[in-house]
């Protein structure tokens, strides 16, 4: 059972004693009138095709167009860019200070402060927490007061682990008002991953709340943070605030957050910060296993943010935006909290998860909330798809207009039910591919001319100012269509990452070192005969089987063709003769577990027909379900040691889901190991 909310009552009571005067604005902030700029009059006039190939062969004057008519300035900037790929220099709208919380707020409060900015839909449905501009406003004012009360100055790093909430935004927000940079941790990592974090970028200060609530199960958030900053000497303050009813165990660094901003103004002044001052820090796995913090600054990443979420997601003034990842992650970064709020949006915070109460939750709350825009993962698609339509159809969609896929390539099954059944066939569907390091949306199918097709399964069209290039095997650019390389990009754009933090030389290496001139992606790509893009997956993610390279991707779209088969993974094991071979993990759908045998023949004919006989799995491992993390992300690492057989060493699980998958795979492998024996001996 969900632990009792203490919100919106206690919360919303205190910041309510005090109300600043006016609409809220700041009448300290005195804003340069921004630099006159032709977005809004010549360039709107302009045809997507030709808007994307002045962002190519004119970068300067779209970018300062975009930039000065999109933003308030405290400063006008006087150079557009100053990039140098090889070296990893990257340096956008040099000279202007602004202030992200300011374009994010108070710009909106001056228009319409009471406009719905947030729509928070809490673990229990039907039970949403609406928040006007104002009331934001407000609250993150005292928010960011009560950090410079103790102590929390421009520069200073502020670690956020909590629970998608108002209370979550208002924190980020109130960072970026007062110049701290924070880094938000998704809050179903382990206190061991939260430390580590914290250690890296020396934050002085962690925003947590008591408990948090999610499909139903208890958090113990403040728990996890007691146990990290145990090694973290740097913390002086957590601010806790009540999620639940449960009280917090308090010690002698713990503060109250409800307490220390119930006594401040809802009036803060907001810190003029330069293009290039710190915004965020957002930690991502690397290859070497130490997460790497990817710096992300004010201006360019804002603008970015904002210009991908309207012309994406074909955002209009008054749509429901509702994207439903985690806060903790980039695309709940760009697409929850700073695009939408730029735009003047209402977007909605989902603190639940696709199957709790039941598998229409999605559904039912695009019908209650009147969501326009639905951005969502692949791997929950997947998972909703095995329960069929009924959950869908029972449920009004007729408010969407866009329907989005975010954070691995969606398979043709997944894209095929996502726009006929739940888009009725009606909305484009955008298969978006980009990355933390991206700060935003850099290649999908929209924004296109009028009447441009959409292709099932592909992400297709570089976003304004994207120059995807394919690099092949020696690192050279290829050229013409039909072909398929490593994917790279060959000119900055105002959202990339700039560094990592304390470790510039790693980002370099990372990512401008293995093509000298070019962001690489790290992925893989096809480019069709008609120049779209398709992500074929991780670099890292290919078998050599036999001479051989084989995309993993590839094999798992083949397999997820089959209409019994709404997910696998696929990854790589040694083969004495043939150096790897795919080991599939295959779920099948509940009503035809019993005839496994007969799909997994039907598997192997499939592999064979779409790519050859070579890229057929040596091994089919059928299992209820996969490992994921709670963003939806599939561990394959716990894949590979099972399918080795090395589980002694299992590292940390804490990340995932639900752990206990982990035990059933293991179980499932054992019985398949037997199994083979059996036959061997035969």
């Amino acid at each position: 059972m969900a632990a009792r909310s203490r919100w919106p009552g206690l919360f919303w009571a205190v910041l309510s004693r005090r109300r600043a005067p006016g609409p809220g604005r700041c009448l300290s902030y005195q804003p340069h009138p921004p630099a006159p700029g032709t977005w809004s009059t010549e360039l709107s006039r302009l045809s997507h095709g030709d808007l994307y190939r002045l962002s190519v062969t004119d970068p300067d004057r779209f970018w300062g167009s975009a930039a000065a008519d999109r933003l308030r300035w405290a400063e006008p900037f006087h150079r557009v860019r100053d990039c140098d790929l090889s070296s990893g220099r990257i340096g956008w709208f040099l000279g202007g200070k602004l202030n992200v919380s300011v374009n994010c707020l108070d710009v909106h409060v001056e228009k319409h402060p009471d406009r719905v900015a947030l729509i928070w839909e809490r673990d229990e449905p039907g039970t949403e927490v609406k928040v006007t501009y104002r009331e934001l406003l407000e609250t993150t004012c005292r928010l960011a007061n009560a950090l410079k009360s103790h102590g929390i100055n421009k520069g200073d790093r502020v670690a956020i682990y909590m629970s998608v909430s108002p209370l979550a935004v208002a924190a980020m927000l109130a960072c970026a008002r007062i110049g701290a940079v924070h880094t938000v941790v998704f809050a179903g990592f382990s206190s061991d991953a939260l430390a580590g974090r914290i250690q890296d970028a020396g934050c002085k200060a962690v925003i947590t709340f008591n408990e948090g609530v999610r499909g139903g199960r208890v958090i113990q958030l403040k728990a996890m943070v007691d146990a990290a900053v145990k090694t973290c000497p740097s913390v002086q303050h957590v601010f806790v605030c009540q999620r639940t009813e449960t009280p917090a165990v308090m010690g002698e660094r713990d503060v109250r957050l409800e307490e220390a901003m119930s006594s401040q103004p809802a009036v803060c002044a907001p810190e003029p910060l330069d293009s290039e001052d710190l915004l965020f820090l957002l930690y991502t796995s690397g290859s070497t296993g130490k997460p790497k913090g990817v710096v992300h600054t004010q201006a360019g990443y804002l603008l970015y943010a904002s210009l991908t979420h309207q012309y994406v997601f074909d955002y209009r003034d008054g749509d429901v935006f509702g994207c439903v990842a985690d806060v903790g992650w980039i695309t709940g970064h760009s697409y929850v909290v700073y695009g939408p709020l730029c735009n003047g949006a209402t977007t909605v915070l989902f603190e639940s998860t696709p199957v709790y109460p039941n598998p229409g939750r999605y559904w039912e709350t695009v019908e209650r909330l009147r969501i326009s825009q639905f951005y969502g993962a692949p791997t929950a698609l997947r998972l909703l798809l095995k329960y069929g339509e009924s959950w869908v159809k029972k449920y009004d969609r007729s408010s969407l207009r866009t329907l989005g896929s975010v954070g691995e390539p969606i398979n043709h099954e997944a894209w095929h039910w996502f726009h006929s059944v739940v888009g009725e066939g009606r909305c484009p569907l955008v298969d978006t591919w980009w990355q933390t390091e991206t700060g935003g949306v850099c290649i999908a199918p929209r924004p296109a001319d009028e009447g441009a097709p959409i292709v099932p399964a592909m992400a297709m069209r570089p976003f304004f100012g994207i120059q995807p290039v394919l690099m092949g095997e020696k690192g050279e650019p290829l050229s013409g269509n039909d072909i398929t390389g490593a994917l790279c990009i060959s000119q900055p754009w105002p959202g990339i990452a700039r560094s990592i933090y304390g470790d510039h030389q790693r980002f370099v290496d990372a990512y401008f070192k293995p093509y000298p001139g070019f962001y690489f992606s790290g992925d893989g790509a096809y480019r069709s005969e008609d120049g779209f893009y398709q992500i074929t997956g991780r670099m890292d993610d290919v078998i050599n089987v036999s001479g051989h390279r084989l995309g993993t991707a590839e094999i798992e779209d083949a397999l997820d063709e089959h209409p019994a088969v709404p997910e696998t993974a696929v990854i790589g094991i040694p083969h004495d003769i043939k150096g790897e071979v795919p080991f599939a993990f295959v779920v099948l759908k509940e009503d035809l577990s019993d005839d496994a045998p007969a799909v997994l023949q039907q598997l192997r004919d499939l592999v064979a027909t779409k790519i050859a006989k070579y890229a057929v799995p040596e091994h089919f491992l059928v299992v209820t379900r996969l490992p994921k993390t709670r963003s939806g992300k599939i561990m394959r690492r716990i894949l590979r040691k099972v399918a080795m057989e090395t589980t002694e060493d299992l590292g940390d699980v804490s990340t995932l889901d639900d752990p206990s998958v982990v035990k059933e795979i293991i179980e499932a492998h054992e019985e398949y190991r037997k199994q083979r024996e059996e036959e061997k001996k035969k």
